[in-house]
């Protein structure tokens, strides 16, 4: 996988407002937020998207699900969407896989 911004945040090379983190994943609110509670979690191994995840990825892909719940819990988010885009057509812009934890407005369905 190539260096990306989320490679540079993992590695504390540039700053973020690191909300959780432990030992396989970092959770940032978003620099550009779509809704008042925008916030990336991001495996620290080195996925570029979820369709290239493996077998082997299943436990930390499970432990993604549940950080972001943990999140979500801690910031009292009662209803809150969680999103993967996987690809460019998906809305995917930086190939680090992760998930968006969005609240605090009402959503649309279906979604784009």
């Amino acid at each position: 996988m190539t260096d990306t911004i989320f490679s540079k945040i993992i590695n504390k090379e540039i700053p973020a407002d690191i909300v959780y983190e432990d030992e396989k994943c970092i959770a940032f609110n978003d620099i550009s937020p779509q809704a008042p509670t925008h916030i990336l979690v991001i495996p620290r191994k080195g996925i570029s998207k979820l369709s290239e995840s493996q077998e082997t990825d299943k436990d930390l892909l499970g432990h993604l699900m549940l950080s972001a719940t943990q999140i979500a819990k801690k910031l009292n988010l009662d209803d809150y969407r969680l999103v993967i885009n996987n690809g460019a057509d998906a809305g995917q812009t930086v190939f680090h896989l992760h998930i968006h934890i969005l609240a605090g407005r009402p959503f649309g369905w279906p979604p784009g």
